[in-house]
C-alpha cells in the first residue's frame, strides 16, 4: 500500500487548514497520498467525533485523497511515549510513503507540536529493523520515510520553503468547509470559537498570500523541514 505522501494530523482538519492547497497540487501531479489523523477532535467546542468522522470522509473526498484512516488517540492527552510512537511506526510502515507531513513544532494547541515531534521521532525510529512491529498479524519491514516536513499552523513560523498553490486555493477552502461544524455558520447556535468567525477564511488566504509574495506568486503554503534540505544544482532552486 506505498503512498507518496503520508500526512498525519493531531486533529481532523489540521492537514485542511494547513497544507491542503500543496496535498491538491501534488495529487494532479499523479501523487498517492494517504492521510493519518491521531484523534477524532472529541474534545472540540464545536460538533462531535462522529460528525468529524464524516466531515474528514467529505473533505478527502474533495481533495481526492486516497486513503485515510484515524488512530484514536485521546484528543488532548495522547502522549509521546513508547505505545503511541509504536502505532505511528506502524502507519509508516504500512504505507511506505517517501514524504511524511506532520504537525507545526510548536502551536497555540499544545497537540500540534506534540504530535509534530512524535511523528518525527517515529519517522526515525520505524526505520530501525530491531523495533518489531505487526499489522493485521503480517510483520513489517522496516521503513525510513526520505523527507519529515512539518506543515505551518495558527503561529507564524519561518518556513524553510514555500511552495506555490496558486490555483488550488478554491478546492482548498472548500475541503476546509467541509467540516461544517467548525467554521462559520450564521444559523449555529453552538459557541463561537477562533476558527468559526466569519473572518477566519480571510486569514487563511492572507498566510497563504503571505507565503506566496517573497516568491512572486498568489497563494503558497510554508513547511519546515527536520533536516537541511540537498539539491543537486543551483537552479533546483529558481
Amino acid at each position: 500500500m506505498k503512498v507518496n505522501i503520508l500526512a498525519f494530523a493531531a486533529h481532523p482538519d489540521d492537514i485542511e487548514i494547513s497544507c491542503a492547497g500543496t496535498i491538491c497540487k501534488q495529487i494532479s501531479l499523479g501523487n498517492t497520498v494517504a492521510i493519518v489523523d491521531l484523534t477524532r477532535g472529541e474534545l472540540g467546542t464545536r460538533g462531535t467525533a462522529e460528525t468529524r468522522d464524516e466531515e474528514a470522509l467529505a473533505s478527502s473526498k474533495i481533495m481526492g485523497i486516497h486513503y485515510r484512516e484515524n488512530l484514536k488517540f485521546r484528543d488532548g492527552f495522547f502522549t509521546h511515549d513508547e505505545s503511541h510512537t509504536l502505532e505511528i511506526i506502524k502507519m509508516i510502515r504500512k504505507y511506505q510513503p517517501d514524504i511524511v507531513l506532520c504537525n507545526s513544532p510548536s502551536d497555540r494547541h499544545p497537540d500540534h507540536g506534540r504530535a509534530g515531534k512524535l511523528v518525527a521521532e517515529a519517522c526515525f525510529l520505524a526505520g530501525l529493523p530491531k523495533i518489531e512491529t505487526q499489522y493485521s498479524g503480517v510483520k513489517q519491514s522496516a521503513c525510513r520515510p526520505k523527507a519529515v516536513y512539518h506543515y505551518i499552523q495558527d503561529y507564524f513560523l519561518k518556513p524553510d520553503f514555500v511552495v506555490n498553490v496558486s490555483g488550488f486555493e478554491k478546492q482548498k477552502i472548500e475541503a476546509i468547509q467541509a467540516f461544517k461544524t467548525q467554521f462559520y455558520d450564521p444559523a449555529s447556535s453552538e459557541p463561537s470559537t477562533p476558527i468559526s468567525r466569519e473572518d477566519f477564511f480571510d486569514f487563511i488566504l492572507g498566510r497563504m498570500k503571505e507565503m506566496g509574495r517573497p516568491i512572486g506568486v498568489d497563494y503558497a503554503e510554508g513547511f519546515i523541514s527536520s533536516r537541511y534540505i540537498g539539491i543537486q544544482q543551483l537552479n533546483d532552486l529558481i
